[in-house]
């Protein structure tokens, strides 16, 4: 007699993530087992050839046998970077040492860690429960996408958009905070440019998985920042100046940090003035 062969449908182990975590958060403290060089060079890649990140992904895959990083270099490097930037943006516009750490934890828990888990969870359950493939029969191991692997998606998007919001605004933010049609208008093509990457990336990080399927819905929020900006800017919304007035005018005195820009255009002009006597 022949052996009879039960159809079971294979579920997920769900051991290697709920150790992986705690290996995780381990890391964290842990400088010497952090690939730092292959983490700027993934940082720089992401703002120049992101497909090429993602391909090394495949490899991690094949080589670690999951999708998400098990180095926390990334996180913690890019948490460090915005607290240098948001510091940078104290010291620039803020006059009280208090204010300016409080700016700091809040950017750090806010912008980045809480966004990013909220983020991370609402594609890490959207993906498994209605994005994933059919598996072709019963003997099919089930994949799932990992939730550290959607929220290392969420860091790796969001690094760009801190490249474009924290570092090239702060340059440009004399000019983006200013009065006048200009000002408006680059201030809402920098922020629809790095909100459109950042969903891009986005959209780069599930699409790489081969067992998700419509992983176009992510680009869809694209769609919807094109068409709200024309709108913000004809009704002369300012987004620079919206954030810099949410961390620098209600506790800090406000209009603390326009007065610190009025006086630095004012001295510009003066030097100008005098160059041109």
């Amino acid at each position: 007699m022949l052996p009879t062969v039960t159809k079971t449908r294979s579920l997920p182990s769900t051991s290697r993530p709920n150790s992986m975590f705690p290996q995780y958060l381990r890391r964290i403290v842990k400088w010497q087992q952090m690939d730092i060089e292959y983490t700027f060079w993934q940082m720089l890649h992401l703002c120049t050839a992101p497909k090429v990140v993602y391909q090394h992904t495949k490899y991690h895959k094949q080589t670690k046998n999951q999708w998400a990083r098990d180095d926390p270099a990334f996180v913690v490097i890019c948490s460090l970077l915005l607290a240098v930037a948001t510091l940078a943006y104290c010291a620039a516009y803020d006059h009280s040492a208090a204010h300016a750490v409080f700016v700091v934890i809040s950017v750090f828990l806010f912008h980045f860690l809480l966004t990013g888990v909220i983020l991370a969870t609402s594609c890490w359950f959207l993906t498994n429960a209605y994005l994933r493939e059919e598996a072709p029969n019963s003997h099919v191991v089930e994949q799932r996408v990992e939730w550290l692997y959607a929220f290392d998606v969420h860091c790796n998007s969001f690094f760009p958009m801190f490249v474009m919001l924290y570092v090239i605004h702060y340059f440009l933010s004399p000019l983006l905070v200013s009065n006048g049609f200009i000002p408006e208008l680059l201030s809402n093509l920098l922020f629809m440019v790095a909100a459109s990457y950042y969903h891009y990336l986005n959209f780069l990080g599930y699409d790489v998985l081969p067992f998700l399927e419509r992983t176009t819905f992510f680009l869809y929020p694209i769609g919807v920042i094109i068409v709200l900006s024309p709108i913000f800017i004809l009704s002369g919304f300012n987004p620079s100046r919206y954030f810099m007035n949410i961390h620098f005018s209600q506790r800090s005195g406000k209009g603390t940090w326009m007065l610190v820009i009025a006086e630095r255009s004012i001295g510009l002009e003066g030097k100008t003035e005098e160059g041109l006597r």
